[in-house]
């Protein structure tokens, strides 16, 4: 499926904001996740300069970027390294917005090429020039630009992460109705990187969109998580086997490293690296503090990754021996794990929470009121919602919260809020 551009207006407005100032602007965010897409779609509005790096030697990228770059900043002259190249920049007069995506590339081919930007921005930079610099790996770019000791720590004027985008926005790009539980079930499958959505076809089920990105011959998604780890310079077995635990249903370290047959001290590192470059999501239970918590579970956010691990790695040998009910049971369970964060993540300091004997899927806080929410992904009838609403109060008793909080209210979440607006759209 071709899809067009769609649903970044409010990065645009940042960029065109920054534009308008100029200076260092630094955009970051997963592989797939629209970056090179959405810059493409605003610098004509700049009349903007674009550059991909490629991995090789500096100066083959070189080369690269003057064959990119070199009709539009109309130079007479060829620079022969990374400085020649910002001293023909300075010597620009007119408002300029250049950008070089893939820039962690660059800076390891030449590691001086970040203090090289760092003179040109400090003491040669033109008022008027807004210099982008891009990249998907995420712990490179935190090196680049977030590392006190890195020569371009707080240079950069604006900081922009692009995130994967919403299941509104999934609908609406790919024409799925957005009460259906099969087009969340599809969502589910891709997540909110639109890489993955230009392989839905107009007609295709759920089914079908695993087949063609996970259980098809060559498929698109066969071998990502190693790209995505490769990418971020993740090397080893265990951390692979980490993830691979995780989504065989092991969610706290403890239980995560006797998988692995080592000590959990062992991981204490992996667990670390994997979350720094949003692989791992902690979690902790709702009230307690991120410092001082010792409860602790891990979980994959992403959807598609998150598949990968729980539904094809365990079953991708068996997968042509299931019939379709099989198959669609998995799809629908996968669904709804990213059902439950979806809706935990429409609300602002919601959390999981669990203690010893019961767990609850979110709990938050209204004004002294605390909000317990049952999420369950299909549409329930009023004489279900009934009993599980009950349920729910009777396991609340039992919970160490119902002695912190006051007033309780308890709410069911079916599939009903899919089309009920429960997930706003992206401006």
């Amino acid at each position: 499926m071709e899809l067009s551009f769609t649903n970044r207006s409010a990065e645009m407005q940042e960029l065109d904001a920054a534009a308008a100032v100029g200076g260092l602007v630094v955009m970051f965010g997963r592989r797939r996740v629209g970056k090179t897409r959405l810059l493409r779609h605003w610098l004509p509005t700049k009349s903007g300069l674009y550059s991909q790096a490629i991995e090789a030697a500096t100066g083959i990228q070189l080369e690269q970027a003057m064959r990119d770059l070199g009709p539009g900043l109309k130079l007479s002259l060829v620079p022969r390294t990374w400085s020649d190249f910002f001293e023909l920049l300075a010597m620009r007069q007119e408002p300029t917005v250049l950008c070089l995506d893939e820039f962690p590339y660059l800076a390891a081919s030449d590691p001086s090429l970040p203090s090289v930007v760092q003179r040109w921005l400090d003491h040669q930079r033109p008022r008027q020039f807004t210099l982008v610099l891009a990249g998907s790996s995420t712990s490179a770019m935190n090196d680049c630009f977030l590392n006190r000791a890195a020569p371009l720590y707080q240079r950069a004027r604006k900081l922009l992460q692009v995130r994967p985008m919403s299941y509104p926005a999934f609908c609406a790009a790919c024409s799925r109705p957005p009460g259906d539980i099969e087009s969340f079930t599809q969502f589910a499958l891709v997540g909110g990187l639109p890489k993955y959505w230009e392989f839905l076809e107009r007609k295709s089920d759920s089914l079908d969109l695993a087949e063609t990105l996970y259980f098809g011959r060559s498929a698109f998604l066969e071998d990502e998580p190693l790209r995505l780890l490769r990418d971020e310079g993740i090397a080893g077995a265990t951390s692979q086997s980490v993830m691979e635990a995780i989504g065989r249903g092991s969610e706290k370290p403890s239980e995560i490293a006797a998988r692995l047959g080592t000590a959990q001290t062992n991981l204490g590192r992996v667990f670390q690296h994997l979350a720094d470059v949003s692989l791992l999501h902690r979690q902790i239970p709702f009230g307690e503090s991120p410092r001082t918590s010792k409860r602790t579970r891990l979980a994959i956010h992403d959807p598609a990754l998150r598949f990968w691990y729980q539904v094809y790695s365990p079953h991708r040998t068996r997968w042509q021996g299931y019939d379709r009910a099989q198959k669609q049971k998995l799809l629908h369970d996968h669904a709804a794990t990213v059902f439950e964060d979806h809706c935990r993540d429409h609300h602002a300091g919601a959390a999981r929470y669990w203690e010893p004997g019961l767990e609850f899927d979110f709990v938050r806080e209204s004004a002294g009121e605390a909000i317990v929410s049952e999420v369950n992904y299909r549409r329930l009838s009023p004489a279900e919602r009934t009993q599980l609403e009950h349920q729910l109060s009777v396991r609340w008793q039992q919970s160490s919260l119902a002695r912190k909080f006051l007033k309780v209210r308890f709410e069911i979440l079916d599939a009903r809020v899919l089309g009920a607006g429960f997930f706003p759209a992206e401006n």
